[in-house]
């Protein structure tokens, strides 16, 4: 399977119900496993969870710590993209050239890099020495 199916698969399983907007990742870890996640919606908003983070806590759970290649998925507009906090969370296990594939359920796709969706990352530099 590759990302664009894992994505396009989970996104079927996520938990929607007061948004009615199905989101759904899919992560490729150094490893070369695909590791999936889906949004999960709560009835008090800021308590959901992104599927990019159910991604990655996937890839993390099994024991990995470094994505090399993402998919997101969700019937929306235009490619839908990672928001501020996931951006952040996929450059703590990618590099800046890791590519981020942003899609819609109509087939359009729009690539970019971490480095493109997040300048400027927050990340050990900015505590060294502490």
């Amino acid at each position: 399977m590759n990302l664009q199916d894992a994505a396009t698969a989970v996104r079927q399983n996520a938990h929607a119900p007061y948004s009615g907007f199905r989101v759904g990742a899919a992560v490729r870890a150094g490893s070369g496993r695909i590791y999936v996640g889906c949004n999960v919606e709560n009835v008090s908003y800021p308590e959901g969870t992104c599927a990019e983070a159910g991604a990655i806590a996937a890839m993390v759970a099994a024991g990995e710590t470094v994505l090399t290649e993402v998919y997101v998925i969700a019937d929306s507009p235009v490619p839908v993209s990672p928001c501020g906090g996931c951006r952040q969370r996929l450059a703590e296990f990618g590099g800046g050239a890791v590519a981020v594939t942003m899609a819609n359920t109509d087939g359009v796709e729009r690539v970019m890099t971490l480095d493109q969706l997040l300048p400027g990352a927050f990340n050990t530099d900015h505590i060294a020495g502490r």
